[in-house]
């Protein structure tokens, strides 16, 4: 196992340990669609424009496209696009069965917050306008995304409008304040996240006026009665770590039907490693299942 995981971080150490002060922000995004983005895909790709938001339909062969899984990428607020995730986005088609839409939702520094949140909203509303029931989608999201998916969530109850069925978290980014324990406790054993890093991400998607402990910022302060099932996968040697504990240990509190997986050795979103991690498809697997069994239910 430890050979497989230093080889998935030497991959990722090298794009980041070739960003200085000087390197654009397009460059990053380009350097991490590049890390991501060049494994050729079992799934048909569409490119749509969900309610003024690029968005594109990620579908496994013969998958049940009654039911759909409204995806946000990773990266921080920052980076990361269709591109990075599609791979991720077509395993979990396959293991879910259902069609994914992946949000190419507008990123910082050119668009701060909330405008990542008001294109996940439009992108759910146009999936409602087009006819599907919101008892027939469910929402996941990595790392930010998976912040992300957790805040339109709270906008969604908040606004009284129906809920998806559920929504699966990987390596949520759920506290923008950085406060968790793990950012301690887990600073040795993570290879990339470090607390500074994470704050300065948060004052770069927040700009200055912004507040890190907004619950529609962080949904870790938010009041979180009445959210649907929630399935949380994290890794053990991560600083956001807390993050995900946290966040279900409140949820759980409020009266969540929420799961969480802490999977031993792994690192940050550690499923975007499918080929080269046992770990990583027997996690998607397990998300495949929950999935299944909450479109069932409904």
């Amino acid at each position: 196992m430890s050979t497989r995981v230093d080889g998935v971080i030497e991959r990722v150490r090298k794009v980041y340990g070739s960003w200085t002060r000087d390197t654009t922000v397009a460059q990053m995004r380009q350097d991490w669609d590049t890390l991501f983005g060049s494994v050729p895909v079992n799934a048909s790709l569409e490119d749509v424009d969900a309610g003024g938001v690029r968005a594109q339909w990620v579908s496994a062969p013969n998958v049940d496209t009654a039911r759909v899984l409204l995806y946000f990428h990773g990266g921080g607020f920052q980076v990361g696009s269709l591109v990075s995730h599609r791979e991720l986005m077509a395993c979990l088609s396959a293991a879910a069965n259902c069609r994914v839409l992946g949000v190419d939702y507008r990123l910082a520094p050119e668009h701060r917050y909330p405008a990542a949140l008001d294109d996940a909203a439009a992108a759910w509303q146009w999936l409602i306008d087009q006819g599907h029931a919101s008892r027939h989608i469910a929402l996941a999201g990595d790392s930010a995304g998976g912040g992300l998916a957790l805040s339109l969530l709270l906008r969604l109850r908040d606004a009284g409008k129906a809920l998806p069925a559920a929504a699966v978290l990987m390596s949520a980014w759920t506290d923008l304040t950085a406060s968790g324990a793990s950012y301690g406790t887990r600073a040795d054993s993570d290879p990339i996240h470090q607390r500074p890093m994470i704050v300065a991400m948060a004052r770069n998607y927040l700009g200055k006026g912004g507040d890190a402990a907004d619950p529609l910022v962080s949904p870790l302060f938010a009041d979180l009665k009445g959210l649907p099932p929630l399935l949380a996968q994290v890794g053990d040697r991560e600083t956001v770590l807390d993050d995900s504990r946290d966040f279900v240990a409140r949820a759980r509190e409020a009266g969540v039907d929420a799961t969480l997986q802490v999977w031993d050795h792994m690192i940050h979103v550690f499923q975007q490693f499918p080929a080269e991690l046992p770990e990583a498809r027997t996690a998607i697997d397990d998300i495949g299942r929950f999935l299944r069994r909450h479109f069932a239910a409904t």
